[in-house]
């Protein structure tokens, strides 16, 4: 393919870094055991100070294969884990895998008829739940009427340092269930009792899933992801090959070290994709530590312990989203914790503000690449280089190794756009999902066959720019159509956020009797400050074209955001979509 088809390949492309990464079409679990066997005694997973290496990860792997096929679990076989970032984790995901199992991740928050929903449209036959008052019962209310047979459940106090589980029994600190169900199993008794002999599956890794991971419902109910063992495999080598940091200030760019060089910070919830792949399986792929945190709130105020873990561990490789790089930017005690350890930043899953960037860059030292993904893709799509020279801000960067990245109409998503123009992005990759469970319907919409390849519609609007650097304008479903203009929301909160009092913005679509729709704005102004509604109208006046313009603004004290941080503007339309009913009675 020519250059001119692949405009990303041009003299902004990282040097070094390969078009093309091969060796991808294998198992999961292999990832695990080279670790183990290239660096054994090298610590995977940190947590409350407690630590485990590759060996030791992978002999509790082995243990829950054995222990999953003596419960009967066959080939293709659906498993929950219904935990938060806890070091059972990546045991139970690798151990699921290498006895032929299928992962299905579920939110630790979900309430019980979420869970219940995602359960039965899994089909899941065994679930690892967490021994807590809280998600316990939960997960208790959650199994009714699903085929789920074997409940395993998993305690901390194993994972502590002998003191602090000690000391933590007896203050009754280390969160437990009231009590639990007859026939539920507990965590340390079956690992105690299986051998660490996993069976010998035949794995074919392009075809078969390894992990269901189901996509928040911004479209209605949650549909699951199928991701083969190929899609997060190539995932986890192309983001290791597309990654050069500097190894002190001015030095060459280079890969990261493999075996102990680094460490994660486990911030991100691992159900979902960007943290699944970008930290959990990522660290693993690099022999590098990783340090489980099951609350990122904690701490007084909110946030404190991440700061603490960063300095205690010396956090080298952060991936967060940008609520999280705002929330340490503007800290109350950011100052007086050293961050000076972090080399690289990963940050994803909805534009990080310019002046964020900066301000985090300034106090770490660190540089931030934003990239591109969805759950579909594992969830890696496009990443900025790893340099300051070489990124380009305000862009999700270039496609990665492996990657096609066409921009095609609306209406059909088969006619490709010239180069600059908005449409609708489609990728074409190895890290594209096999497609969603039970869903054929959604199969059809979602995918295209393009010049003999096959495609997924993302549902993002934008553009590739004179770089072949991705511009994300807004997600296709969020237009807003004012008078027969698009009115991207995308656009008009950036012009928002560039005002000082605010915080966080969304806008939304209102239903208008001479437009059609119009356009209203929800700010979440920063602490102490006060505004009125006539001077944001003034403001948006003097920056936004007529028809971008917000016609109402309404100030809230907190905005809804997803898990991960995202604003949710589907909550925000919908709440005022049913006020206006309610008003017009």
């Amino acid at each position: 393919m020519s250059s001119h088809n692949r405009p990303w390949e041009g003299p902004r492309w990282p040097e070094g870094v390969a078009h093309e990464v091969s060796g991808y079409e294998r198992p999961l679990f292999s990832i695990l055991d080279w670790a183990a066997s290239e660096f054994p005694i090298s610590t995977y997973t940190i947590f409350s100070g407690f630590s485990k290496s590759f060996a030791q990860v992978k002999d509790t792997a082995d243990r829950i294969a054995y222990f999953l096929i003596n419960q009967g679990l066959n080939k293709g076989d659906r498993v929950a884990i219904f935990l938060p970032n806890i070091p059972h984790y990546p045991e139970i995901l690798f151990g699921t895998l290498k006895a032929g199992g299928v992962c299905v991740t579920c939110n630790p928050l979900y309430k019980a008829h979420e869970l219940n929903y995602q359960l039965k449209d899994a089909g899941a036959s065994i679930a690892f739940v967490m021994d807590h008052p809280q998600f316990y019962a939960t997960a208790v209310e959650a199994l009714k009427d699903t085929n789920v047979e074997t409940v395993v459940v998993c305690n901390v106090k194993s994972y502590l340092p002998f003191l602090k589980a000690l000391l933590g029994s007896l203050l009754g600190k280390i969160p437990k269930a009231e009590h639990h169900e007859p026939g539920h199993l507990m965590f340390d008794d079956i690992i105690r009792s299986s051998r660490p002999e996993p069976p010998q599956v035949d794995v074919d890794p392009v075809n078969d899933p390894a992990v269901i991971v189901y996509t928040g419902g911004t479209t209605g109910v949650p549909k699951g992801a199928v991701l083969s063992h190929s899609n997060l495999v190539s995932n986890v080598m192309v983001m290791e090959e597309w990654i050069r940091l500097e190894e002190y200030p001015g030095g060459p760019l280079k890969k990261a070290k493999r075996g102990g060089a680094h460490c994660y910070l486990g911030v991100l919830p691992w159900y979902h994709s960007f943290g699944l792949t970008v930290c959990m399986l990522a660290s693993c792929n690099s022999a590098s530590r990783l340090v489980c945190i099951p609350d990122p709130r904690a701490g007084n105020p909110p946030f404190a312990e991440v700061l603490k873990a960063i300095e205690k561990y010396k956090i080298t490789t952060f991936v967060g989203v940008p609520t999280i790089y705002s929330a340490i930017v503007n800290h109350p005690f950011t100052d007086k914790f050293d961050l000076s350890s972090i080399v690289g930043c990963g940050s994803g899953a909805a534009p990080l503000p310019v002046e964020v960037i900066k301000q985090f860059e300034k106090r770490t030292g660190a540089v931030i690449y934003e990239g591109y993904g969805m759950t579909e893709t594992s969830p890696i799509v496009t990443l900025n280089p790893t340099n300051t020279t070489q990124r380009k801000i305000g862009t999700v960067g270039l496609p990665v190794p492996n990657t096609e990245v066409k921009i095609v109409d609306l209406e059909t998503g088969i006619q490709e756009l010239p180069q600059g123009e908005d449409g609708e992005i489609a990728v074409s990759g190895p890290q594209v999902m096999l497609g969603y469970w039970n869903k054929p319907e959604a199969n059809e919409e979602s995918f295209r066959q393009i010049n003999g390849k096959r495609y997924l519609l993302t549902g993002d609007i934008g553009h590739l720019d004179e770089d072949g650097f991705l511009v994300i304008t807004d997600r296709k479903k969020d237009m807003i159509i004012v008078g027969g203009f698009n009115a991207y929301p995308k656009e008009i909160e950036e012009v928002l956020y560039t005002h000082p009092k605010v915080a966080l913005a969304a806008v939304v679509g209102v239903p208008d009797p001479h437009a059609g729709e119009s356009i209203k704005a929800f700010i979440q102004l920063k602490p102490g400050v006060k505004a009125t509604e006539e001077e944001f109208l003034a403001f948006c006046k003097e920056k936004l074209a007529g028809y971008k313009r917000p016609k109402e603004i309404e100030f809230r004290n907190s905005l809804p955001t997803s898990v991960v941080g995202k604003v949710l503007r589907r909550v925000l339309k919908e709440e005022e979509l049913r006020k206006r009913k309610k008003e017009q009675g």
